[in-house]
């Protein structure tokens, strides 16, 4: 599957920015998706993450409240609704895919769990 995502932009802190990722070549239906990103000089940092039926999505504490994932398996498509920007939230964004069964309900957090990934999309938000 390849995925492309989108959205990224500049924002003033305490706005907000809509990221997506699409996807291409087949359904996203069996895979669970996952946000991370990346700031200058840094790691690419877990930001959350949504099952392949789209319930209960996951998200690292530093995100939590301000953040939603969401997706829709019609349209192939994920998105991450950023709200309350900080500073602190300008990285490269990246979406990611893996694919799972459907009676597998972990959350994945980490890089190495993930198969396909999106190219990235820069978010720059200033204070």
């Amino acid at each position: 599957v390849q995925l492309q995502a989108s959205g990224g932009g500049l924002a003033q802190a305490g706005g907000s920015l809509r990221l997506s990722c699409a996807a291409s070549g087949r359904t996203l239906r069996p895979y669970a998706m996952g946000w991370f990103r990346q700031a200058p000089g840094k790691g690419r940092d877990f930001v959350g993450m949504i099952s392949r039926s789209g319930d209960s999505p996951y998200y690292a504490d530093s995100v939590k409240g301000r953040f939603t994932i969401s997706r829709d398996n019609v349209k192939n498509t994920m998105t991450l609704q950023m709200t309350n920007l900080s500073p602190e939230d300008t990285a490269v964004y990246y979406c990611a895919a893996r694919r799972v069964i459907v009676t597998d309900v972990r959350t994945f957090l980490y890089t190495s769990d993930y198969e396909y990934w999106g190219q990235g999309t820069q978010v720059t938000v200033s204070s």
